[in-house]
């Protein structure tokens, strides 16, 4: 640890330069359930039990003085993820009024008035960002889907206009989509967990999309399990970010290690990523420089250098911390520059959209499979969790999948390794290469989706993200026709049931021999 105030001075005189103030949430964490996720709507075996504690204020901290002025005091509420607006004048947070179930977009002037509420109804809307062409992006439990592997509800990207209306959907995702914010060239960056064929519990990773929810594409560490990387916020002036990276499957409310992350290696490249706290106790980092950091500790706030050198900025009061609040998502309370607008490609009059595949041939582990081996991709859809009993696999499967998954039907691949074909539109699907036979060659192990009207495209099968498109691209044999339609399998059920599907084939074939 730094002297008292040695790194703050430096930083106020540098890279902190012009910033006065900090605004941060303090609210009380859910002391029995120590998932990262596991802070907001209610449980389903039993909706009296909350996931969220009672107690929160809205905190705005002078730098200079070290003043703490309560903007919002709420002994009963819950106050999460402010963000300050572009001209520094408003702060945007998620509200859960003393008396009240559910989180909502909220809005107040920097000195505490004026607060106004920007969404309602029975559901759950947190963790909201401004965006460049003035809407505001966030996550919501209206997607009304449950963890499919615990008995917590999801909350998936949406957005909405500036007061709350026009509000939509933006992902298709079965389990979480996290902190969104947007990138210096427009995109949002969020965190996705998915399972999709593999570990519930490795795959919480970070992902780009437009605002408009289209090019959704994964941006850093989608192939490396056993870290959730959430909180992911830009450097100003350099194309690298600063997250906190959770170990495991996580920790409570986002503690993790900050970490920094360079994308210039491509989306697999951990060697370009580089810890920088001592020890993974840190939560909601912001960035003013890559050797300047504000975060949030338990009860406390601090600052933190490029080595990882930390300064204490503030400490919650005694009567906070014996309400056992903790101090969450620190944000300078000034000005900064818009993103570039990202003009929308949605239709939403549309309920399809298109997906165009390069060479099934080309990408990773394809040794042994030769230029024609595959003649159709089996297109899959894997099914979220509408109503959840148990928080395990059960009735679904006994140690098998978490997970339904809905067969939808075959496209074709020309002989060039080529396909183009329509997909239902904000449906999570994903693929299975076959070959003449109808056997699988290679399976997808994460789920695609499209926004309607959105055409999308991949390089090839697993493809590495670092690489482009071979020279022959422009000659796509499948792009010469209309998009195909998906073909259905006939004497297949969309969904598998094994009790319907295939105990009968067991009691036929096999449990002569093989009963009890």
């Amino acid at each position: 640890r730094g002297h008292a105030g040695e790194l703050l001075t430096r930083f106020l005189d540098g890279p902190m330069r012009g910033v006065d103030r900090i605004v941060f949430a303090a609210r009380g964490v859910n002391p029995t359930d120590g998932h990262w996720y596991a802070n907001f709507g209610y449980y389903s075996h039993d909706p009296d039990r909350k996931a969220w504690v009672e107690g929160a204020k809205l905190y705005s901290l002078n730098l200079r003085t070290r003043q703490l002025t309560a903007l919002i005091d709420d002994p009963r509420g819950g106050v999460r993820d402010p963000q300050v607006s572009y001209d520094g004048g408003k702060i945007l947070f998620s509200y859960r009024p003393g008396g009240t179930e559910q989180y909502h977009l909220h809005e107040i002037s920097v000195d505490g008035t004026g607060l106004k509420p920007l969404t309602f109804g029975p559901f759950d809307d947190i963790e909201p960002s401004y965006l460049p062409d003035g809407g505001i992006v966030f996550v919501s439990s209206r997607c009304k889907r449950w963890v499919n592997c615990w008995l917590t509800q999801v909350a998936v990207l949406h957005r909405c206009d500036a007061d709350g209306s026009n509000l939509r959907a933006l992902s298709s995702n079965n389990e979480h989509d996290n902190t969104p914010w947007p990138l210096p060239d427009g995109r949002i960056l969020y965190t996705r967990w998915e399972y999709v064929d593999r570990s519930q519990v490795h795959f919480h990773h970070l992902w780009a999309a437009n605002p408009d929810g289209t090019s959704q594409m994964t941006w850093f560490g989608n192939l490396h399990p056993g870290i959730t990387m959430i909180d992911a916020r830009p450097i100003p002036g350099t194309d690298k970010i600063v997250a906190s990276f959770s170990p495991g499957h996580g920790q409570r409310e986002h503690d993790g290690v900050i970490t920094v992350v360079n994308p210039k290696g491509g989306p697999d490249a951990k060697e370009f990523a580089k810890s920088i706290s001592k020890g993974a106790h840190f939560r909601d980092p912001w960035a003013f420089s890559e050797d300047c950091f504000l975060a949030a500790s338990r009860g406390a706030l601090v600052i933190m250098d490029g080595t990882g050198r930390t300064e204490e900025l503030v400490k919650l009061p005694a009567e906070d911390l014996a309400a056992k609040l903790e101090c969450h998502e620190p944000r300078p309370i000034a000005s900064r520059p818009r993103e570039p607008v990202i003009q929308p490609r949605v239709k939403p009059e549309e309920t399809t959209g298109r997906m165009l595949l390069a060479d099934v041939n080309h990408g990773r582990n394809m040794t042994g499979v030769k230029d024609g081996d595959i003649k159709k991709l089996l297109v899959l859809e894997t099914l979220p969790m509408p109503v959840h009993y148990t928080g395990g696999m059960e009735p679904i499967s006994y140690g098998g999948t978490f997970t339904l998954e809905r067969i939808l039907g075959t496209v074709p691949v020309e002989k060039d390794g080529s396909a183009y074909f329509e997909v239902p539109a904000m449906r999570s699907v994903f693929f299975v290469a076959l070959d003449e036979n109808d056997m699988a060659v290679k399976r997808m192990q994460s789920f695609s989706s499209v926004q309607p009207g959105e055409t999308m495209s991949c390089v090839g099968c697993h493809e590495h993200r670092s690489q482009t498109p071979r020279s022959e691209f422009h000659s796509t044999l499948a792009v010469r026709k209309p998009a195909a339609r998906i073909q259905p399998i006939h004497d297949a059920p969309d969904v598998f049931d094994f009790p319907r599907d295939v105990q009968p084939v067991l009691n036929a074939l096999c449990v002569d021999c093989h009963g009890y």
